[in-house]
């Protein structure tokens, strides 16, 4: 069965949405279309008729454009069950271990909140994709408008336990100002040293930094290293609870200027 199509699609100031598709299968689905017409400009350059909205969370620049694509288009907007009333469209709403369906390609539902209270991802796992929305970033993480550290740390667990080869589609651009801050409380990590030389190089060109993947944000997300020894020094936490060593680089993170 051939993998979907994942195009990005620059929106705002820093958003992406991303559009994955199947030709064959006649299914083209939009993540997280913060407006509409960069998404109606990608469509008609690739020929696209979409089928289906998937939204991870209600706030606008992940929402804004389901309205009028839904006009457009008479698409199914799939979003969380939970935050119903946020989802503007919503048609379908799914719960923790749902699997929805798009054509021959299934996306197991993940709850992750804090973020938002009805924060959830799409994981198609035979397509080792992985949208997160605002919960995973390329070496960071959502801030916590609606949750709490350990909320947080909960979600952030789910999704480092899928394979490490899951492409992480996540839906802003923050991956350099990120990896400034995980330099800032682990200097010494070679592989989070490299992949900033990747990351400016990348970003020279004027060029996405993503999709990233499970196995780079273990070695390089400081949000999902609280059991790195040099991240607890730094922190002055060497003996603290995973959970609270998350919090205190989620604290810091908030307050960076780097």
């Amino acid at each position: 069965m051939p993998q979907l199509t994942i195009d990005p699609v620059p929106c705002l100031r820093d958003n992406y949405a991303w559009i994955a598709y199947d030709r064959e299968d006649g299914i083209c689905a939009i993540i997280d279309p913060s407006e509409a017409e960069p998404v109606r400009e990608a469509l008609r350059q690739n020929g696209l008729t979409p089928t289906h909205i998937l939204n991870t969370h209600h706030h606008p620049d992940h929402v804004g454009g389901n309205l009028e694509l839904k006009q457009a288009f008479g698409l199914t907007i799939v979003g969380p069950a939970k935050d119903a009333a946020r989802i503007p469209g919503m048609d379908v709403g799914v719960n923790e271990g749902d699997v929805y369906t798009l054509g021959h390609h299934k996306a197991r539902v993940f709850e992750i909140p804090a973020h938002t209270s009805g924060h959830i991802a799409f994981w198609f796992a035979d397509d080792e994709a992985l949208f997160p929305g605002d919960t995973l970033f390329a070496m960071g993480c959502g801030r916590l408008f609606e949750g709490d550290p350990p909320m947080m740390w909960n979600s952030l667990s789910k999704l480092a336990k899928l394979p490490d080869a899951t492409r992480v589609y996540c839906a802003h651009e923050y991956t350099e100002s990120n990896g400034r801050f995980a330099l800032s409380i682990e200097p010494n990590n070679k592989r989070l040293q490299t992949r900033m030389e990747e990351v400016l190089a990348t970003r020279a060109k004027g060029l996405p930094t993503l999709p990233s993947n499970i196995g780079d944000e273990k070695l390089t997300n400081p949000f999902l290293r609280a059991t790195s020894r040099e991240i607890r020094q730094t922190l002055g936490l060497e003996n603290a609870p995973d959970v609270e060593v998350f919090a205190e680089a989620r604290r810091r993170k908030d307050v960076f200027k780097g």
